[in-house]
């Protein structure tokens, strides 16, 4: 019922008519944006007509450019939003569906800032549950393992798909910081020893981290049958590699995070604030839940003290008692 539903409300909005030439033409470049950045098909597909109702929404109140576009008439179309009558099944649109509008503005916001488009607004929704600096999300063991499952869709081609896994493996099963992947190199995995090296650690401090066999086969496979078809022109020792071939950064591997999550279709998963340091504070928090030693975790994650890592006995009891 919830995916007819969904359906329904697309094909309403594929019968909106823009009129405003700007805007058909921004909406068209933001499609190939999307698709362009590898984005799953299905992301592709939905998120250019959720923009395409909220142009509609701005040519029905007279504006006919995106310059003037402020967080106050965004705030007034997400209250139209909300008022609006689900055609379907009676009531309001869900807050799944809401939230959609929400990511396609998101995703606009971050269109406009890579085409140098000095216009900024806020999109977050009314009520909104924001997630404060001490307060962290944490996926659970079905949250990431659905995530792995997406790196099956999360691009058309099949070297993408190996590296969003392995960029998965180091952040997650292995707990590496976002810098810390980055300037991870080939020659830290060490096969024989079923280790890798973290050379680059915060304040530079080296350790070594174990790693199952079934993570280290998904790395072997990307570096023997995946990265070979990143490499150009560039000579670097990378484990990651961008698409042009040199050293992934940071925005890339958060770009395709959020390739992989979209690529779940799990409204859960999506609604919540994921960001690569997700994965690192999620797998502490497993690795707690599952009764590893305290001193274990922290020497997994590269503390200098216990300090740091006994945060996640608080995160821990939160979760048993249904706050997080």
């Amino acid at each position: 019922m919830i995916l007819a539903t969904k359906a329904k409300n697309v094909k309403g909005m594929k019968k909106l008519k823009l009129q405003n030439e700007s805007f058909i033409t921004i909406l068209k470049s933001y499609k190939d944006w999307l698709d362009i950045l590898g984005y799953a098909s299905t992301t592709v597909y939905n998120l250019p007509h959720h923009l395409k109702e909220f142009f509609y929404y701005l040519e029905k109140k007279g504006h006919t450019g995106i310059e003037r576009i402020t967080t106050q008439i965004v705030k007034e179309y997400y209250e139209d939003l909300s008022n609006r009558a689900n055609s379907r099944r009676g009531g309001g649109l869900s807050k799944a569906f809401l939230n959609k509008h929400q990511q396609a503005l998101k995703k606009f916001l971050d269109y406009l800032k890579e085409h140098n488009a000095n216009i900024k607004f806020g999109v977050h929704l009314k009520g909104e549950k924001i997630n404060h600096q001490n307060q962290k999300v944490i996926l659970t063991q079905y949250e990431i393992k659905a995530l792995f499952e997406a790196c099956t869709l999360s691009h058309m081609s099949e070297h993408f798909r190996m590296r969003d896994k392995a960029i998965l493996v180091l952040l997650y099963s292995c707990g590496l910081r976002r810098n810390e992947a980055v300037h991870f190199d080939t020659s830290d995995i060490l096969f024989e020893k079923q280790r890798i090296y973290v050379r680059r650690g915060k304040n530079y401090k080296e350790r070594f981290i174990p790693i199952n066999k079934y993570n280290l086969q998904i790395l072997e496979d990307y570096l023997y049958e995946a990265r070979p078809e990143f490499i150009k022109r560039y000579q670097t020792d990378a484990l990651l590699l961008s698409s042009f071939g040199k050293r992934i950064n940071d925005k890339t591997m958060a770009d395709r995070l959020t390739v992989i999550i979209d690529a779940t279709e799990n409204e859960t998963i999506i609604e919540k604030n994921i960001t690569l340091h997700t994965l690192r504070h999620s797998i502490a928090t497993h690795l707690l839940q599952n009764k590893v030693p305290m001193k274990s975790i922290s020497t997994f994650l590269g503390h200098s003290s216990l300090e740091s890592t006994q945060i996640y006995t608080h995160i821990v009891k939160d979760i048993e008692h249904g706050t997080v």
